[in-house]
């Protein structure tokens, strides 16, 4: 059995769940387009000097995904209960960039590996971390997602704290998480304020209660979308710390498809190169995590 090592699904990622219901036919460049002078970043996550050679060898022609549908921006269900999200949109461009067909199927996340090691899917498109003891198991393709961390604070916040460590700056962070080690690590000198989770931090900030909010970047860039802002914006990072954070989200795939995963990996590469990538981010990141 696996357990997301995520934020479970809170009030922030229902914002996006409720607009895909309500709010299915706005014009797309109206939800993605940034404000003016704004610099989105479109992450990539490897090295750019290195390149994928195009894999010569046999693939199944029809591959067999399996999601879970509660992990809005990566993967939910819309309007008509058909999986959907980052991960999924991206598997799906996969598919096409690589010429098989793909059938996606909705199972429930902890059940997600178990189904990929019995042989009944070929690959697994969720928020599943890479981690060593995944790589043992399985082929994992290149990473494609990070869930960075960030601070959140006023627009007037001045980020010269950062770099004088946020000594005796007010700053809310959900307990018992990576972010909470990370904080009093990496900042010791932060008035630090320990939550229940990141909501109730964030609702802290908006009250005036603390100065700044530390937390999953992912699902903060959710909470700025959905109130336009607000007078709130990301200060410093984003932080990226593997032993914090871990390496990200990678495709899982079976083991005994040699070339599969080379085929994979070349289909993302080519994905970026091509701008596919880019374009799915902005749909479901309109404020960048990073």
């Amino acid at each position: 059995m696996i357990v997301s090592p995520f934020p479970q699904v809170s009030l922030i990622r229902l914002v996006i769940v409720l607009f895909w219901l309500f709010a299915p036919d706005l014009d797309l460049a109206a939800q993605t387009s940034p404000p003016a002078r704004e610099r989105v970043v479109i992450p990539f996550h490897g090295d750019p000097r290195v390149r994928s050679e195009r894999p010569e060898g046999p693939i199944p022609r029809n591959l067999r995904v399996i999601t879970d549908d509660e992990f809005a921006p990566l993967h939910f269900a819309d309007p008509d209960g058909q999986p959907v999200g980052f991960s999924v949109d991206l598997m799906r461009a996969v598919c096409e960039r690589m010429s098989v067909n793909c059938t996606i199927q909705v199972r429930r996340f902890d059940t997600l590996l178990q189904t990929l090691a019995d042989g009944q899917a070929d690959v697994v498109a969720a928020a599943i971390p890479v981690t060593a003891q995944i790589k043992a198991r399985f082929h994992v393709s290149r990473v494609y997602h990070r869930l960075p961390a960030r601070f959140v604070a006023p627009a007037a916040f001045d980020a010269v704290r950062l770099g004088a460590g946020l000594a005796g700056v007010k700053v809310a962070v959900p307990r018992e998480t990576a972010h909470a080690a990370f904080l009093a690590a990496h900042f010791p000198g932060a008035a630090r304020t320990e939550t229940r989770d990141l909501d109730s931090a964030l609702l802290m900030l908006e009250r005036g209660e603390v100065d700044a909010v530390f937390g999953d970047g992912q699902a903060q860039s959710l909470w700025l979308g959905a109130r336009g802002r607000g007078g709130f914006n990301f200060a410093g990072g984003p932080y990226l710390s593997v032993p914090h954070f871990g390496e990200g989200i990678g495709f899982v795939l079976r083991p005994d498809e040699p070339f599969l995963k080379r085929s994979v990996d070349y289909a993302l590469q080519s994905l970026w190169d091509d701008g596919t990538y880019a374009r799915l981010f902005l749909r479901y990141f309109p404020v960048s995590p990073f």
